[in-house]
């Protein structure tokens, strides 16, 4: 045991600098799109096609990178997030140019999302598996409230500009992810057991089908939370990026104490009642915000400090119901008919979750420059009436939370 206490650390660092990276970057790139390319809801919606693309390929690229192990591949991953984000932090290339270093960045993203869960739970020992796995989101939660700080502070104070000719948010991203490749390489000379290689067999089953429906309207939703929701605030109400900030800020430090609870929720009340819980909060989340966004787009709403102020608030109960999402991990683990089915079935729905992104962002920028905003809430919550069809549909099995993280 004690062999694994000096990695354990490393990872822990690890964990928190990648919160910070994605901080530093991913999570700010809509005020980037809009303050150095003046793009409207369309093109926003265009470039997620290149910005989630990578989703769908990275479980191709893990499978054929299986061979070199989990370290060695997160390392590649933050070789290419680096090479993406630090021609964007130096440089400000034309739009097409910075799509293709903006798909760079985002492969590299996307192929450390599966591996870092697996990585974490190869270096431990004994069975809290479940408990230490909490631990480690805890700490990445934390994190996430610093990143969001920073940048919040960073903008509202003009040290941080997407017009300056090197963008310093972005150079700092880039330099973390480097701090990133160096630990890693340590990690690995550290660790005489090799990290289990992944295997990953993607085949579709009939018995998952309402999780496949969960990981699909997932991608619906989290358009809504990722692009269009801040879209509103950003292009209609004339938001910067302090006050994006403030989303990620409040939504992180809420889910610090919320993640917990929403743990021994659903040990107690059970999965059916969570799931039910989950569709009616998106269902409401999107009504308001549809209703709220007329208002503005109307003029019935005023712009002022008071209703911006409702539609930050709407976003951030937005982002606090996404972190729900275990709750779909607890109710495949319930379903699972053997636990090896468990990591294609998850690699699976993130591919569909993708698909499905990449299509409705697309849709939704052209509903909203010919239609209005307002439409697409009101579409997203009438697909979350999905979600309530299927918690009519499941059934509650005994299994825990916890033990759901050590899948």
């Amino acid at each position: 045991m004690e062999k694994f206490k000096k990695p354990i650390m490393i990872y822990v660092i690890i964990v928190a600098l990648s919160a910070l990276v994605l901080g530093f970057s991913d999570q700010i790139f809509s005020n980037y799109y809009k303050d150095v390319y003046n793009i409207n809801a369309e093109m926003r919606g265009f470039i997620e096609f290149p910005r989630e693309l990578p989703g769908v390929l990275c479980i191709l690229l893990i499978s054929a990178l299986s061979f070199i192990g989990d370290i060695r591949m997160a390392i590649v991953a933050h070789i290419l997030s680096f090479i993406g984000i630090v021609v964007l932090a130096l440089f400000t290339p034309s739009f097409n140019i910075m799509l293709i270093f903006l798909f760079i960045n985002s492969v590299g993203m996307h192929m450390f999302f599966p591996l870092i869960d697996g990585i974490g739970m190869s270096l431990i020992e004994g069975n809290d598996v479940g408990k230490k796995m909490g631990q480690f989101k805890g700490i990445n939660t934390a994190f996430v409230f610093l990143a969001s700080l920073i940048v919040f502070l960073g903008f509202r104070y003009n040290i941080f500009s997407f017009l300056t000719p090197i963008k310093s948010i972005f150079l700092i991203s880039a330099l973390l992810c480097l701090i990133i490749i160096v630990l890693f390489i340590l990690l690995n000379k550290m660790i005489h057991t090799p990290i289990k290689k992944r295997e990953l067999k993607i085949k579709f089953k009939k018995d998952y089908k309402y999780y496949y429906t969960l990981a699909i309207m997932n991608g619906v939703q989290k358009q809504i939370v990722i692009v269009y929701g801040p879209w509103v605030l950003i292009e209609i109400l004339g938001q910067q990026t302090d006050s994006i900030a403030l989303i990620g800020m409040f939504g992180a430090l809420i889910g610090i104490f919320f993640i917990p609870h929403l743990g021994r929720w659903i040990d107690k009340y059970g999965i059916r009642k969570m799931l039910f819980l989950d569709a009616i909060s998106f269902i409401i989340i999107y009504i308001v915000y549809g209703l709220i966004s007329s208002g503005f787009v109307s003029g019935f709403i005023p712009k002022t400090g008071f209703f911006i102020g409702v539609a930050i608030a709407i976003m951030i109960l937005d982002k606090v119901s996404m972190q729900m999402a275990i709750i779909r991990t607890v109710y495949l683990k319930s379903i699972a008919i053997d636990s090896k089915d468990i990591t294609p079935t998850i690699s699976l729905g993130i591919s569909m979750d993708h698909i499905v992104t990449i299509i409705c962002a697309g849709i939704s920028g052209i509903i909203w420059e010919q239609y209005g905003p307002q439409y697409i809430f009101y579409l997203a919550a009438a697909f979350s009436f999905i979600n309530l069809y299927v918690a009519f549909k499941v059934r509650d099995k005994v299994v825990t939370a916890e033990e759901s993280l050590s899948a």
